[in-house]
């Protein structure tokens, strides 16, 4: 189970690498070398999975779609376009491929978020812009979670 917590500042070096932060390094342990990115499908950035959390998550949208119905083929067809698979170096830098940098509008300033079970990657400028108030976290909270057990 992974867990990642926190967002790092960081800046894409002349090639376009960015360095994986230890915190998330010591999370992603040795478990997978192997990362996903693929452009959100709600916001300008893009997100980052382990690879068996990938794994899950094609499990999930394999178990709800029919790849002989259109509609569920063009999506499939759209949300593996917006993927790729990266790894870290012996320095603990990835390369995102340009056309997902480009896509998601991501500069050499970039913010790495952890939400959970993935991180977002940010261009860093959209992401201080897109921050929400305490008064946003706490609306959103009594909506999504206030009622649960009331209900």
């Amino acid at each position: 189970m992974y867990t990642f917590i926190g967002d790092f500042e960081c800046r894409t070096d002349a090639k376009g690498r960015i360095v994986f932060p230890s915190a998330f390094k010591k999370a992603l342990g040795e478990r997978d070398a192997r990362l996903v990115v693929r452009k959100d499908l709600f916001e300008a950035c893009l997100v980052l999975y382990p690879y068996s959390v990938w794994e899950e998550e094609l499990a999930r949208i394999r178990s709800g779609l029919n790849p002989y119905n259109r509609e569920h083929n063009r999506f499939l067809r759209l949300f593996f376009r917006g993927s790729a698979e990266i790894v870290l170096d012996g320095n603990g830098r990835f390369l995102v491929p340009k056309r997902l940098m480009e896509q998601a509008e991501i500069g050499r300033d970039v913010v790495l978020l952890g939400v959970d079970r993935y991180i977002e990657l940010w261009d860093r400028e959209k992401y201080v812009n897109r921050s929400a108030t305490e008064d946003e976290l706490g609306d959103l909270a009594e909506k999504i979670l206030g009622n649960k057990n009331n209900e």
